[in-house]
């Protein structure tokens, strides 16, 4: 009698573990260069916004400004366009390096719209994404092509329609030359 109980409690204990749930990990969510940066612990961070020309779209106005941002011994840059929204106030904070990078696909872009708008395709879609998940590029409907911002990677009301795209020329243009003075100042 007392070899079954003994059994019947060492199954009983063994079998526990079979039943035991698993602890979920949580998912990293991934952090923008600016998340990344102003997330540092242990450090005082200080921001400067200098504001730039408004970037006119084509249903809104979106405000635009340099983002300084000073974390310890650490400076960093960040072009940041803001769109108003019902709910939220999507930002995108594209940081000076992949600023200079945006720049360059927009050019590219640029050489490519007539291109693809001579195709008539039904649709075309062509853009540039950064690592923060910002995209700039244009789509080809109906033979028009139609310049937008992604400004966020997740999200909704986070797009924004260009009507000219030498309007995005001319604002990145500008926010690189302002970083650029900041930069020489310091």
């Amino acid at each position: 009698m007392y070899k079954k109980i003994m059994i019947i409690a060492i199954l009983v204990l063994s079998t526990g573990n079979l039943f035991a749930q698993e602890v979920k990990k949580e998912n990293k969510v991934a952090e923008t260069k600016m998340d990344a940066f102003v997330s540092k612990t242990g450090t005082i961070t200080k921001f400067t916004d200098l504001f730039l020309p408004n970037l006119k779209t084509s249903y809104e106005v979106a405000e635009a400004r340099i983002r300084k941002v000073n974390s310890g011994l650490t400076t960093s840059y960040f072009f940041q366009i803001q769109k108003t929204g019902k709910y939220s106030n999507p930002t995108a904070s594209i940081e000076y390096s992949d600023l200079l990078e945006v720049i360059k696909a927009l050019k590219t872009l640029m050489l490519e719209v007539d291109k693809d708008l001579a195709n008539k395709p039904d649709y075309l879609e062509n853009k540039f994404v950064t690592v923060d998940g910002f995209q700039v590029g244009y789509y080809v409907s109906k033979e028009k092509a139609t310049w937008y911002l992604k400004l966020e990677k997740y999200g909704s009301e986070t797009t924004v329609f260009i009507n000219d795209v030498v309007t995005l020329e001319t604002a990145f243009n500008e926010a690189k030359t302002k970083i650029e003075e900041q930069k020489i100042t310091k």
